[in-house]
């Protein structure tokens, strides 16, 4: 056998470690490391390396070691990182471009790209990966070039009330900026609700050239029988000068940006938040997620910048609607549904109501239920006795206390109605208060708090969307202190958690029940839970496994959970071990549970 193949044959049983060692020693017996590298087969360099490491470490040094990186300089910071988590987990909607744009908004110097975001998600666990889909490059984004040029108009539902009603609610967004113009929820989605809705937008933002809609009855009469007629809503736009657009049948994706702003509006709102108590609490709901849509929300559509930085409304021109008198040729129910609509917006001069808006003070009853010209508005029994000003027109009404403005809602009051409350001593009123707190422009910088009461699964409502606190809290009333960054839940006087602040520093003052914080932050406590140890004598806290002893097999024990210990001592108070605590996840059970007494 050839002496090549033999010496192949023995390094071959030789490991990496004996191989470098006999290279050495020939090297040092005086043989040219030329000749030795090509006869191990590596490089010059190599061999003069594993020398090296032998002068300096002997032995020991001629191991395999691990090629990795000691560090990167670009490695995400753990705080960041641990933000993208937590978003993720609070919003599960939210993708990596929408979760950079958040990190932008609470301050974070250099945010990552979008796709470390996403690399962030998925060694997490927190998405899926899927096939990527066409680059966005090639897509043409079909749009006005203006904003008010067009309109698109839609109804949807799934909105649910508690007693298993479903409404409607009438929705309208402005093609180019997606700015949401029209969200009124009505009990049905009738010809003269959706004509209601229209008007008060057109009263508010002025009259768009164009409105696109689909073919549904209360916005066109051309597929009637027996024959095409005209309805509500296209005469209004005849008599202002707009032109209506239809869809063809069946082609939602015409009508694709108000389509795209119905799931937005179920994804964060009507679902989690939903059913609602009334048509009213349905309409704050969609208000505050409105007004977080046109003004904070960013959007992806526009470079992550929110609707209002592209939307600028008309002035109305005259009187928007001043066409909707009589024709001699409508029936008899036409008549009626243009009397009562246009009693709503108009007077009798054909000016708008805006001017004419009321203010009256009335006292908070002890249901906490106001009246005022046939319409409630709810403020709660904790404000019975006090005494509240009304600011009221025909399309909203303010609620506001000591000049802090408590709620915003839609008005139902009638030209008629408000000539009662003149007429009983109502004020006539300045300007609409404002939305923010007069004394509160500082509460962005502050610390504030609110109350809220933890609903079965876990939640709470706070601005307009939910957040997560924990099941555990479940029923409780807690306290939630909001931070500059940071949001700490406090229930009966005890810190139980800390998490990202939910709700932007300029949006503070708008919370309901919102106070500045004047007590000092309250210290986290230890937690105690109980868990059943296996028959390995093994058990687990906030996903770190604790080995409690053979001899505690099939017992349960307290487990007492501190910031750096899990301190373990038996049902009779007798302590058993202190283990330090690795994980940072939190404690999501209390009580042992699943577990059956074995017999040897």
């Amino acid at each position: 056998m050839p002496l090549g193949v033999i010496l192949g044959l023995v390094l071959m049983e030789l490991s990496a470690m004996e191989q470098r060692y006999h290279a050495v020693m020939e090297v040092l017996a005086g043989a040219p490391v030329t000749e030795v590298a090509e006869r191990f087969g590596v490089s010059r360099q190599a061999v003069h390396k594993w020398r090296r490491r032998y002068e300096l470490e002997g032995l020991p040094g001629l191991a395999e070691r691990s090629r990795r990186p000691k560090g990167c300089p670009w490695q995400l910071a753990a705080e960041v990182e641990a933000l993208v988590c937590e978003l993720r987990r609070v919003h599960p909607r939210w993708g990596p471009r929408r979760l950079r744009a958040e990190l932008v908004l609470r301050g974070v110097t250099c945010p990552p790209s979008r796709s470390t975001v996403y690399r962030v998600l998925v060694r997490r666990g927190l998405v899926t990966v899927k096939t990527r889909r066409r680059r966005r490059e090639e897509y043409v984004r079909w749009q006005r070039p203006e904003p008010m040029q067009l309109w698109q108009l839609d109804i949807v539902g799934s909105c649910f009330l508690t007693d298993g009603r479903e409404v409607k609610v009438v929705t309208g967004v402005d093609d180019h900026s997606r700015f949401c113009v029209i969200a009124a929820v009505v009990e049905r989605g009738t010809g003269r609700a959706v004509a209601e809705a229209f008007l008060a937008a057109l009263a508010r933002f002025g009259c768009p050239d164009q409105v696109l809609t689909d073919n549904g009855r209360q916005f066109t009469g051309r597929l009637g029988k027996p024959r095409p007629s005209e309805v509500l809503f296209e005469r209004i736009c005849r008599r202002n000068g707009i032109e209506t657009l239809l869809t063809k049948p069946r082609s939602p994706t015409t009508t694709g940006k108000i389509e795209r702003f119905h799931q937005t509006l179920q994804g964060d709102c009507l679902n989690p938040v939903g059913p609602f108590s009334t048509v009213t609490a349905a309409q704050a709901a969609v208000d505050a997620f409105v007004d977080e849509y046109n003004y904070l929300r960013p959007h992806q559509a526009l470079d992550d910048r929110p609707p209002a930085s592209r939307f600028v409304p008309r002035e109305p021109a005259g009187a928007p609607g001043q066409g909707l008198g009589l024709d001699a040729a409508a029936s008899a129910s036409d008549r009626e549904s243009d009397r009562e609509v246009g009693a709503r917006v108009l007077t009798t001069s054909g000016q708008w109501l805006a001017g004419d808006a009321v203010e009256v003070d009335r006292v908070v009853p002890p249901s906490g239920n106001l009246n005022v010209g046939g319409q409630q508005f709810w403020v709660g029994n904790s404000r019975v006795g006090q005494m509240v000003r009304l600011w009221l027109d025909t399309t909203t009404v303010h609620l506001s206390l000591d000049g802090r403005l408590l709620k915003t809602v839609p008005s139902r009051q009638t030209a008629v109605t408000l000539a009662r409350l003149r007429a009983a001593g109502g004020l006539p009123a300045g300007a609409p208060p404002s939305r923010h707190v007069a004394a509160q422009p500082t509460l962005g910088k502050v610390s504030v708090e609110v109350d809220r009461v933890v609903n079965a699964v876990g939640l709470i409502g706070l601005g307009g969307r939910t957040v997560a606190v924990g099941s555990s809290l479940a029923g409780q009333r807690i306290t939630l202190r909001l931070d500059e960054t940071v949001a700490h839940v406090i229930a009966a006087g005890v810190l139980v958690k800390t998490m990202p602040t939910p709700v932007p520093a300029d949006r503070r003052g708008r919370l309901w029940g919102a106070r500045i914080a004047t007590d000092a932050m309250p210290t986290a406590q230890p937690v105690t839970v109980q868990r059943h140890v296996s028959c390995r004598g093994q058990t687990m806290v906030a996903g770190q496994t604790i080995q409690v002893g053979f001899a505690h097999r099939n017992t349960i024990v307290d487990i007492t959970v501190a910031d750096t210990t899990f301190t373990i001592t038996d049902l009779d108070g007798e302590p058993l071990t202190v283990i330090p605590r690795t994980t940072t996840k939190e404690v999501q059970r209390f009580k042992a549970y699943g577990w059956k007494t074995t017999t040897t």
